[in-house]
């Protein structure tokens, strides 16, 4: 998108319009609303911005486990570091799976002692690398919702199509419309509605999360991550409470639809099969998982190259899980900008860019 469209939502005339709007809305509110993002792009956007210091006391803006890099589980980082041991293995991933640290190392620790571990733009990639080193077993670290999902899924179907057999991918693939209803049945939380990921929902349709707004009465707007598009998805979510109303609405409509992208979503249905999965801090959540499907399950390397892994155990003090679930901000962590930093992490939140922790660090000062 091209700047001058991108300024027409950052209009400063445009941003008071809509602060004022939810402040006229929420004026005879008694009770505050608390609405949770499930975007790690949004939550940059939201510190970056500084959203919560336009809007009213009687509106709550909280984060919840929107980056898939933070709700990786730390057993899984011990798998990818057990495989990066093994001979003539190449681990490949995106850059922020590097740096997290699992129960005694992390790749970028297992880099320096001498295990081949890259960092590549698209699974693609990887599967480049695999034909290119046919002597080599090439992992890519499937990590990732559903906006990144269909690549990989792409990419298992032109590895068998070209009949690659040294390339695997290690996955850990999740979906965010069951965790959103989980967390919204949460007392402690008391999520008044829902601030929609746009990236995954350009995927899965707005259609994903009719169910919470029709079977639990959860309001969903579907948000753009410029400051006018979270102001006036704020607005959306305010004025449905106003109204009594619960409905899934798309402010973010320039990219969004109902249905979302048909061909991405057949590709996934194609290779993966739904399963459980363990979130960080949350635990194991029925359905809310991605596994490769047996016909392809050659490509999984946990099925194609067992590894023994390591008991794993979470970073003493570390409150990432906490963080994730909504119910303490990243500064009422005890570790929180001094034994965790962005240059020495201890947990999953403070290393990816789009880590509840790492937005605070840098913008919420």
């Amino acid at each position: 998108m091209k700047a001058g469209v991108l300024d027409e939502f950052r209009s400063r005339e445009l941003v008071k319009g809509l602060a004022a709007e939810i402040a006229r809305l929420t004026a005879d509110r008694p009770v505050p609303m608390t609405f949770m993002e499930v975007c790690g792009t949004h939550t940059m956007s939201i510190y970056q911005y500084g959203i919560r210091s336009l809007l009213p006391s009687r509106v709550r803006l909280i984060s919840g486990p929107g980056c898939p890099v933070c709700v990786t589980p730390v057993g899984y980082v011990d798998k990818a570091v057990a495989y990066s041991r093994l001979p003539d293995v190449i681990i490949t991933t995106f850059g922020d799976m590097v740096r997290v640290p699992g129960s005694s190392s992390s790749l970028v620790q297992e880099r320096a002692r001498g295990a081949d571990v890259r960092v590549v733009y698209s699974p693609l990639d990887a599967l480049s690398l695999a034909e290119r080193n046919p002597g080599k077993r090439v992992i890519f670290l499937g990590v990732g919702f559903e906006t990144t999902t269909p690549t990989i899924a792409g990419t298992i179907l032109t590895a068998a199509d070209r009949g690659i057999a040294n390339f695997f991918v290690l996955a850990n693939h999740k979906t965010i419309p069951i965790p959103m209803q989980v967390l919204s049945a949460d007392p402690e939380l008391g999520i008044d509605g829902y601030i929609c990921p746009a990236h995954v929902s350009a995927i899965i349709g707005a259609d994903a999360y009719r169910f919470l707004a029709e079977d639990h009465g959860v309001p969903c707007v579907v948000t753009g991550f410029e400051p006018a598009d979270i102001l006036h998805g704020v607005s959306m979510l305010v004025r449905q409470i106003v109204e009594g109303r619960s409905a899934v609405e798309i402010q973010y409509s320039r990219f969004v639809t109902s249905e979302g992208n048909r061909k991405a979503r057949g590709m996934v249905e194609r290779v993966f099969t739904p399963c459980d999965a363990v979130w960080r801090g949350v635990g194991v959540i029925p359905g809310s998982g991605l596994e490769i499907s047996g016909e392809f399950a050659c490509f999984n390397v946990e099925k194609a190259l067992p590894v023994e892994v390591e008991e794993s155990r979470e970073p003493e003090g570390c409150q990432c899980g906490e963080v994730l679930k909504g119910k303490i901000a990243p500064t009422e962590c005890p570790l929180f900008g001094t034994a965790c930093t962005p240059e020495d992490p201890v947990g999953a939140c403070m290393v990816s860019s789009e880590g509840s922790c790492a937005a605070a660090y840098k913008y919420g000062q």
